[in-house]
């Protein structure tokens, strides 16, 4: 079904002024705005047609200027490459919307952010807990997303209860949130019946910053640098993802040079990823060989990418309008020659891997994530990709992916070796992208435009290493933000991790865990 067709077919189900369309949309976003009657059926539909998760769901606090609240509920038309964004207005005075979390799954979390960051009621949403702003430190009624909030005022607290499974010979094993070696803060609580795992229980919000609130007032370049800082490891990424809802909204085209630089630096960033979760995977199950050698292939990417910008995590590149660093031919044959070591290397770490025959007995069937659960629960990205789930924006989203035949890498069982295999398979695929993109980078050409600051509303978008980096702005004719919300895919995904462990023992959660490696700094915000 094309968008006329959603279109028409939107509004015979709901017939009179209760869906509207903006005529001002830009070409990969359709929006329509539904009455607070028709809100929940829209989105149900389109949830149906478009079989897609809930991409985003956030508010915004309209009251200054038109005495409301908005909820704004994003979809992703694969086939059409084209965002559908579905508004409704809720008046301060009674600040609510029909949940979808009975019947959309992906818009829980969603729906309890709403509710503790701007105090609007998801009625009928069966979990009212909190995320991020901790019971036990956080006192009821404040919402700090509210434009008129100012500091924590003091109130009642509570605690956190968690859902328990109950029955002979069950028992909990708490694990963090303070964890060994260098990782982020999660609390995990396993509830277990003998050895295998019937339940886990997930608790983030630990480095909860206030990121979101962070970019409100911020001209664009500020605002990129915070960017870089929501997930340190995919620090290019969500820079880019602003970058792109900001080049919407000013209406600048891109250099192509810069285009291709921005393809190749993604890559690169893709490709020290994977190599460390590769080794990761090795580590977790005892093969430290292997993990060493991963170790080793990561810093040559990590000086390669000093080497080409200053920076080993590739931060202070992205412009509005463009790239602050030129690749000149130098450059290039740098590039080049380093790849080509580094793709020879990959290669020798998986044969490595897949000659040992302990090793691949612990990663076959392992943290099975089925197909139809991973669509139920919206996982997206590398984890949706490994059960079966063809979802990458490199593909449906393609810009400069399109000329270089991008091959988008599937495998059918879940487990964990499904992601180590499309991790393998996918740093294959970024070697063959760069090369095909260095052919592109000519000399002398252009790297950035300066823009003209305008006011206006873009969802900006990438395919980062783990999954789709979303971000929504909404700024002032002067070019400072007002609104920015950003989805990591680990929003997404850490209720896949939860899925994937069940029927497995405790002590394989660690390489369950390593071959999603969700961020925790990217889900907390």
């Amino acid at each position: 079904m094309d968008h006329p067709e959603i279109v028409s077919h939107i509004r015979d189900k709901f017939p009179g002024d209760r869906v509207s369309l903006d005529p001002h949309a830009y070409p990969d976003e359709l929006r329509m705005h539904a009455s607070p009657e028709s809100f929940k059926g829209v989105c149900l539909e389109l949830h149906k047609i478009l079989s897609s998760p809930v991409m985003m769901l956030f508010a915004l606090d309209e009251r200054a200027k038109l005495n409301k609240f908005v909820i704004n509920c994003v979809f992703a038309d694969m086939k059409k490459s084209r965002w559908i964004i579905v508004s409704m207005d809720t008046p301060p005075d009674k600040a609510c919307f029909d949940s979808l979390s009975k019947d959309i799954y992906s818009a829980s979390l969603f729906e309890r952010e709403i509710k503790e960051m701007f105090g609007i009621e998801p009625t009928g949403n069966p979990d009212p807990r909190r995320l991020n702003l901790h019971d036990e430190v956080w006192p009821q009624g404040n919402y700090p997303l509210r434009k008129d909030f100012v500091k924590m005022q003091d109130g009642p607290r509570g605690d956190y209860r968690f859902n328990r499974v109950e029955g002979s010979g069950v028992f909990e094993v708490p694990v963090g949130p303070v964890h060994a070696g260098i990782i982020g803060p999660g609390h995990f609580r396993f509830s277990v019946a003998g050895e295998p795992i019937i339940n886990l229980e997930t608790r983030f919000g630990f480095t909860h910053r206030g990121a979101e609130k962070l970019f409100e007032g911020r001209p664009y370049p500020e605002a990129v640098r915070i960017s870089e800082c929501i997930s340190g490891d995919s620090a290019f990424a969500h820079s880019l993802a602003f970058i792109n809802a900001a080049e919407k909204i000013v209406g600048v085209s891109v250099p192509a040079k810069a285009a291709y630089t921005r393809g190749i630096l993604l890559e690169l960033e893709r490709m020290y990823n994977h190599v460390n979760d590769i080794g990761g995977i090795a580590i977790d199950v005892g093969f430290s060989f292997p993990a060493a050698y991963a170790s080793i292939i990561k810093e040559a990417i990590l000086q390669l990418n000093e080497k080409l910008t200053g920076s080993r995590y590739l931060k202070n590149v992205n412009l509005v309008g463009g790239v602050s660093i030129d690749i000149d031919e130098t450059g290039k044959r740098a590039l080049l020659e380093s790849l080509g070591k580094i793709k020879r290397d990959i290669e020798e770490l998986a044969r490595m891997l897949e000659a040992s025959v302990s090793f691949m007995d612990r990663v076959d069937t392992t943290g099975a994530l089925r197909r139809k659960t991973a669509e139920d629960i919206g996982v997206v990205g590398l984890a949706a990709r490994a059960s079966g789930i063809p979802m990458d924006l490199r593909k449906y989203f393609p810009g400069i992916y399109k000329d270089a035949k991008f091959n988008m890498i599937t495998q059918a069982s879940g487990d964990v070796l499904a992601r180590l295999r499309v991790r393998i398979s996918e740093s294959g695929e970024s070697c063959r992208l760069i090369e095909e993109f260095a052919r592109d980078l000519k000399e002398g050409e252009e790297i950035n435009v300066v823009p003209e600051l305008r006011e206006g509303c873009a969802i900006g978008y990438t395919e980062g290493w783990r999954g789709p980096v979303l971000y929504w702005l909404k700024t002032d004719a002067g070019g400072s933000i007002e609104r920015c919300k950003i989805v990591d895919p680990s929003f997404h995904n850490w209720q896949g991790l939860s899925y994937a462990v069940l029927g497995n023992i405790i002590p394989d959660f660690p390489v369950c865990n390593k071959s999603f490696d969700l961020s925790y700094s990217g889900n907390d915000l």
